[in-house]
């Protein structure tokens, strides 16, 4: 089969981009594929962080691809339907997981299939890998432009079934299969917690108990929830905030410096920045449990990385955490989406022991997490639309 995957590479930064890479690397083990890339991902003006591009250190590997798309361009879309379409594909797969895209990647998959029509390629398909199909900070164009972006796919894969159920409530009749996320395997063998803390600078912390946040710092990830349970905790615990804020920092700032935290203020670690590829395994490997407090969510390819890493995970109840987490048996979800609900688990999980029986659940659950079991089911599913 010939396959076109039209979405970001590198050397575009960032989970989704070095997903694409795990999938082209697999897919092209059985099949002809091709990666096409953005010429621009976002206009400058829409990203929030410092820059959309690896910098040094980072592990990501440089797939083979060439650049056509340029999102903000409506002139790129029908040059890059009309490249993608000369290399004659069998199926096309995007990736979704913002209404920004919907314009460029719908318009694009339209004219490409009216060119492979005309060529008289009926067998020719489209499949979206859809991240969300409603992003969590929701605005009033979302629902009408995922709209139009669903109705030029002929199937979507989710990792989430709340996602699956979001397209099929915008439109019932398409064709949808939920898939867990593989593993992030890019990031280094695990290493002990002893010598992770040592490369982090923190070998005198081997004694607390530590907690991980990890990856971008935005509002609904529930940074500020975790913050104030921190502060519900005793001076045992260790904190570590790793991940570039997307907006600022004053609102967490506040936190940490009102008189409620003042007692576990030393506990805190923060890095600020994107953390680079080479330095990922130091945070997993140094943590005892990574806290997911979201609050709302569809998957979370932090888990992916935790798991990896053979990292316990604590989360809150929304999107998709419950069911991969419970299902697995690899974290504990909280009550609710409170501070005092995050806190409770926390010390639940630090109480009882649990961290070796749910690592034992990890390493089950890793031998079913690979890219090839993905993308086997990936084209399975495919052929059925």
């Amino acid at each position: 089969m010939k396959i076109a995957l039209l979405s970001c590479f590198y050397p575009y930064r960032g989970g989704i981009s070095e997903f694409n890479s795990f999938l082209v690397k697999e897919l092209s083990k059985s099949h002809a594929v091709k990666a096409f890339n953005f010429t621009r991902q976002y206009p400058n003006i829409l990203f929030p962080g410092k820059t959309q591009y690896v910098e040094d250190e980072n592990l990501a590997a440089s797939i083979d691809c060439e650049s056509i798309l340029d999102t903000a361009n409506p002139f790129s879309y029908l040059t890059s339907a009309k490249k993608i379409s000369e290399w004659g594909p069998d199926l096309l797969i995007t990736r979704y997981w913002m209404s920004y895209f919907a314009p460029s990647l719908g318009t694009v998959i339209s004219r490409v299939k009216t060119l492979e029509n005309k060529k008289g390629n009926n067998l020719f398909r489209t499949l979206s890998i859809t991240d969300n199909a409603i992003p969590h900070e929701k605005h009033f164009f979302d629902t009408p432009l995922t709209k139009f972006y669903i109705r030029r796919n002929d199937g979507f894969i989710t990792m989430s079934s709340t996602v699956a159920k979001d397209i099929k409530e915008l439109n019932p009749n398409k064709k949808v299969i939920t898939l867990q996320h593989p593993l992030y395997t890019n990031y280094g063998e695990i290493i002990a917690k002893k010598q992770a803390l040592k490369n982090l600078g923190l070998e005198s912390k081997l004694d607390k108990k530590i907690i991980l946040f990890f990856g971008l710092i935005r509002d609904y990830k529930g940074l500020d929830l975790l913050l104030k349970a921190f502060a519900l905790l005793g001076e045992d615990y260790h904190l570590i905030v790793a991940g570039e804020p997307y907006g600022g920092f004053d609102k967490y700032n506040q936190i940490i410096q009102s008189n409620e935290f003042l007692k576990v203020k030393d506990n805190l670690t923060l890095k600020l920045e994107f953390v680079k590829d080479s330095e990922v395994k130091n945070y997993f490997c140094a943590a005892d449990v990574c806290v997911l407090p979201y609050k709302s969510a569809t998957q979370s390819g932090i888990s992916s990385i935790a798991w990896n890493f053979e990292l316990p995970q604590i989360a809150t109840p929304v999107g998709g955490l419950p069911e991969n987490l419970k299902g697995s048996k690899t974290g504990i979800i909280t009550t609710n989406v409170s501070a005092e609900s995050i806190a409770e688990r926390i010390k639940f999980f630090f109480d009882n022991n649990i961290g070796e029986d749910i690592r034992h659940n990890i390493r089950l659950l890793k031998k079913e997490l690979t890219w090839e079991n993905f993308c086997s089911k990936l084209i399975e599913f495919s052929k059925t639309l």
